[in-house]
Formats: structure tokens, sequence, C-alpha cells
């Protein structure tokens, strides 16, 4: 619970309705206690932290001003919205984010009222608030719909389509751009946000409209006079954009002066049409390590609050993030034809060491992933060798350039597919569940599975050395502590392993990390065992040798079962005319929630003691035992 005497304020406040009946000057306190609480609340257990910091006086504001949860408001990614969260009931829960049974990372609709919209990834805010603002139309129901999108995510073109269409109407709708990039100094934070007040006020608003139903009668006199506005704003406002799709622009305004925003935001409430208001925050406000290197503390562990010292996890091994990173640097060095593309995660991909070693070959897109997919189409067309470091959930935001411009092309694009199968504390947004089903389907694609991290390694030189589009699907964390070799060799194309010859009429057919899992499962079932390797091209002639000698096989992937590795196999046998007992066990079909991976592989029924327990269950001991 909340203690009442370090959080006089926040503690008397459960729902947005109290913080309303706050006088407005204690709000500038409010917002001191709300930081000091996310600061001790996430240094226990970790989450993410610096955004939070820097949009607590916004979110303050927003709720304050807007009638919540009638009035839409639609948070971006939702890395920003913990104080949201704080502020909407859920303050005495915030330490179990990201926990199993604990608070979801993200804005969540099946968890609070307050969460109008599901997110995780990034650039869907706009598109969302306008549809609420539609539908706000279509029934004449009076409320307001508000989104929050920050400077990162706006530069996705999803973003962008969005402000198009909603500049084109005359829908009431607010975006709010959190710049949390660029600092303004004293001075000209306070002409701004005075120049914000007046933009934003009713005098104007009624000169505006007046004047233009006045001129518009006078065309000379409208055209001037429209310039002048124009290049009023265009002289002092970095708005120009945005008007011209349509947006009456206001700000930069201060994002931590919390009286401002109460009162651009009141005057911004009652105007008609398409409004945008650009304020500008500090990502870790308030607390100096995160404010000092914002991207370290993005989404901490668990830290010391007073030293700023984060708490690390004992691990061995590289995790195979830092597997491809390193060898992305050898494959640059070796081959000069080698760049390397990421749409905005350069350090959860691994690339921070190559960007400082190669600048003029790491291409760092924003957030953009239908552009990376097409930027390293056009330059495979002209003899590079692109790598598009990419995680297996965001890749489905470039689906369709992935089939029309490079597989259809057959361009030598290597696609490593970081954070592929279950990821933990991110919850469902972010787990890699569906790759194998979506990308087996595509001709020209040759897709592989790395058990370990030698195998990793080995296999992201066989894509660049391909010629042809190539996927290396790989978990997030840490590897199975197997010697990683240095020197490099193309791995024959769909050829499996075998790890271990058993003697029952079982075989077992796993693929990367799975078969790790499997192996004790084997052990136990006294079952044969391979390491699958490829899932496109699979190793027809080891499937029909398996299908022979065994009664009964088991496919087993950390991928939903439905069109996935498994259902490869059994549609090659059946092509085949081959009648085979199999059982496929994967991520079943179902959305997994957060929690710690181990979590999340409970759920799914993907750890040792499930895997273990499901083949148990369906193929029982004496059908097990070998001649029978």
């Amino acid at each position: 619970m909340t203690s009442s005497s370090t959080f006089p304020l926040l503690q008397t406040l459960n729902a947005p309705s109290e913080l309303r009946s706050l006088a407005i000057s204690q709000l500038k306190p409010l917002a001191t206690e709300l930081r000091q609480f996310l600061i001790e609340t996430v240094s226990q257990r970790g989450g993410h932290f610096a955004a939070g910091l820097g949009t607590v006086e916004l979110t303050i504001a927003l709720h304050y001003v807007f009638n919540t949860p009638d009035d839409r408001l639609v948070w971006d990614v939702g890395h920003q919205a913990y104080p949201h969260k704080v502020l909407t009931g859920r303050r005495d829960q915030l330490h179990s984010i990201k926990h199993k049974d604990g608070l979801a990372p993200f804005p969540t609709r099946s968890e609070s009222p307050y969460d109008t919209f599901g997110v995780g990834h990034s650039s869907t805010s706009i598109s969302a608030a306008l549809g609420m603002a539609l539908a706000a139309k279509q029934t004449g129901i009076q409320r307001r719909a508000v989104a929050i999108i920050g400077d990162g995510a706006i530069t996705a073109g999803m973003a962008f389509e969005a402000l198009n269409h909603a500049g084109s109407l005359d829908t009431d709708l607010l975006v709010i751009l959190n710049d949390n990039d660029m600092s303004i100094s004293e001075n000209v934070g306070a002409f701004s946000n005075y120049f914000a007040r007046v933009l934003s006020g009713k005098l104007y608003a009624h000169l505006r409209e007046g004047g233009k139903k006045i001129l518009s009668r006078v065309p000379p006199m409208w055209e001037l006079a429209r310039r002048s506005e124009e290049h009023m704003k265009g002289m002092i406002l970095p708005g120009t954009i945005f008007e011209e799709m349509g947006f009456n622009y206001i700000g930069p305004i201060d994002g931590h002066d919390v009286e401002a925003l109460v009162a651009t935001l009141s005057n911004l409430r009652d105007l008609k049409g398409p409004q945008f208001l650009h304020v500008t925050t500090r990502k870790g406000k308030g607390y100096a390590p995160a404010e000092a290197d914002p991207i370290k503390w993005h989404g901490p562990g668990p830290f010391d609050p007073k030293s700023g010292v984060i708490f690390k996890e004992t691990v061995q091994g590289p995790s195979y993030s830092q597997v491809f990173g390193d060898w992305l640097c050898d494959m640059a060095e070796a081959d000069l034809r080698v760049v390397g593309i990421t749409p905005a995660m350069r350090e959860g991909s691994g690339m921070v060491e190559y960007s400082r070693r190669f600048p003029s070959r790491y291409f760092d897109v924003a957030i953009a992933e239908q552009h990376a997919v097409t930027l390293a189409a056009g330059m495979a067309c002209d003899g590079l060798r692109p790598v598009v470091a990419i995680y297996s959930s965001f890749l489905q935001r470039a689906y369709d350039q992935l089939i029309h411009d490079v597989a259809l092309q057959n361009l030598p694009v290597t696609f490593a597919l970081d954070r592929a199968g279950l990821v933990g504390g991110d919850g469902a947004t972010h787990q890699g569940s569906f790759d194998l089903s979506f990308l087996r389907c595509i001709p020209n694609l040759t897709i592989m599975a790395p058990a370990d991290e030698n195998e990793c390694r080995q296999m992201l030189y066989t894509g660049v050395q391909l010629g042809s589009p190539a996927v290396i699907r790989y978990p997030r964390g840490q590897g199975t502590g197997k010697t990683i070799e240095r020197n490099m060799q193309a791995m024959p194309i769909g050829k499996a392993t075998r790890i271990r010859e058993g003697r029952s009429d079982l075989a077992i057919l796993a693929w990367g990390p799975m078969v790790g899992f499997c192996a004790q499962v084997a052990e136990q079932l006294d079952a044969t065992l391979i390491n699958m390797r490829f899932i496109k091209p699979l190793d027809e002639s080891l499937l029909l040798q398996l299908a022979t000698k065994h009664k009964a096989l088991i496919t087993v992937e950390e991928n939903t079962v439905a069109g996935g590795a498994g259902s490869a196999v059994a549609e090659f046998l059946n092509a085949q005319g081959i009648s085979i007992s199999m059982l496929h066990i994967g991520i079943p079909d179902q959305f997994i929630e957060h929690g710690s991976r181990q979590d999340c592989l409970i759920a799914a029924g993907l750890d040792i003691q499930s895997i273990s327990t499901t083949i148990r269950q369906w193929w029982p001991a004496p059908a097990r035992a070998a001649g029978n």
C-alpha cells in the first residue's frame, strides 16, 4: 500500500474524478509525489521507466482536464503509461506490472475502462483515436478523443496515414506529440507556453474563423491573410507540416509545466476539428541517472534508487542478440557487401558495437518496419547483402513487403528474427508466436531455427551466403552455453541432425530451443531425438526414414501449433501417402500473457515437465516399448 505520510496527495486519489477535485495549485506537488512513487516502485522489480517519468505532468493534466473514461485517452506503445495506470485505480498494484497475474505491461482494455485501446506496438494511437472520434460523431455522443504519441512512434508510416486522413475531416480529434528528444531553454519555454495558450484560446479561434468567413468573400485578401498566418507560425513554430495536413498546430509547450498544460488543454478541449498539440518532455525526468542515459533506463530490472545501480542477473554466456551482434561485425569485416538495418532496435538487437565500427553500413530507419524491409530489397537489387535485424512480432507489420518486395523477387535479404517464441514480461503483444506459420507459406524463403549459440552463428552465415531470402529465428535471452566456433561455415540446406537414437517407437522432432528441452524427455522415454534445424526446406529423406522405423512422431516447436513446423511435417508425409500417429506440441490457440519466460512456457505447455506429461498421456508406456 502507498504510505500516506510519504505520498499524502497520491494516497487520496483512487480515480481521476478525485484528481479533478484538487486545486490546480496542488498538481505540481502531486507530480513530485507521483514521480517519486514511480522511482520507488519500479526499482523493486523493474519495468518500463524513463518514458513514464517524462509523462507525469502530461498525464496529470490530461486526466484533470478531460472527463475520463468518457473522454477517450489513447496512449501509443504504452511505455509512457505507468503514471496513467497509477492515477486510474491501479496504484497499489503497480509493483506487480509485467509479472505473472500482475498488471499488464501496456494499456489493456480488459484491465481497466480507462485503457481505451490495447497497445504494445507503436504508431496506432492516432488511427484508433480517430476511429473513436468518428464513432462518437456517428452515434451523437459528446465525448473527446485524444491520441498521445511519442516522437519515435510518429515516424512510422501508419501515423502519417492517420494524420492525413484525420486532417481531411472535421472530426473533433486532439493529437498530442510527446517530443522527448528536444529540450527548450527557460525563456524559449516560457514564450512557447504563452504562445500556445494564445493560439489555443477562444479569442484567437473566433478571430480566425470569423476572418475566414469575411475574407473568403474577397479572395485576394483571404489569400494574403492565410499566408500571413502561415508565415507567422512558420517563423517560430515547427508545425507547418501538420498545418498543411489540416490540423490546427499548437506548441511547442513545456510538458513539465503542469499549469500551462492544464490551461492549453482546457482551451483545446473546446475547439472543433482536428487539433495538434506539441509538448516537449524529458525522458527520465526527475531521476538523474535516467535523464543522463534514457536508453539504458528504458526498461531496467530492479535497481537501487539512491545509487542508481541496476542489479544485474548472473548469466553465463552471451545472449542470442549478442551472438548476432558479434557475427554481424565479423561478417561485415569479411564481406563489404554486408549492411545492417534495424527499425529503431539497435540496443535490443545487439547492434551497438556494429553501429560504432561500421557507421556507414548501419541504417536505423526508426519505427518503420515496412520501410526497413523494402529498403533492404532495394539494396539487394544492386549487389548488397542486407541483414535486417527485427523482432518476430515486429516483422508482422511488414508482411506485405516481405512477400512482394523480397520473396517474390527472390532477393538475397537475410532476416535475423530476434525474440522468436515466448519473450516473457512484455506479454501477448510481443510474444513471437506466429512467425513460422506466416513465413513457411511464402515461396523462396529458407527458414532456420538454431538449437544453440553456435548454430545461430553458422545459420546466419549460411543465410547471407544463399543468394536468396533467408530467415534465422532465435529466442530472447541467454543461450545454452555452447562453445561458439569463430570460423564460419555454410550448413547443408534442409538437413537435420540426429541427437539421440532411441530404442522405443517414438521419435521427437524439435526446432530451436525446444531441442534442449526435449533432450531430457527423450532420455526418459528412450525416444529418438532429431534437431530439425530447418523449417523450410524440411529434411524429407530423414522424415521418410523416421516414419518407416517408428510408430509415432512428435513435433515440438516454440510457435503456434496451427500452421507451424509440425504442420509442415504432417503435410509432407500425407502427400507421400504415409499414415503415422503424430502429436504436435507448440503454443496453443490462445494469446500467452505476461510473466517470466518460464511462466510463459508453462502457460503454453512447453516447459520440460509439460512436454513429458503431454507425451506420456498421448502415448502410454506399454505402447512405447520397443517391438510393440
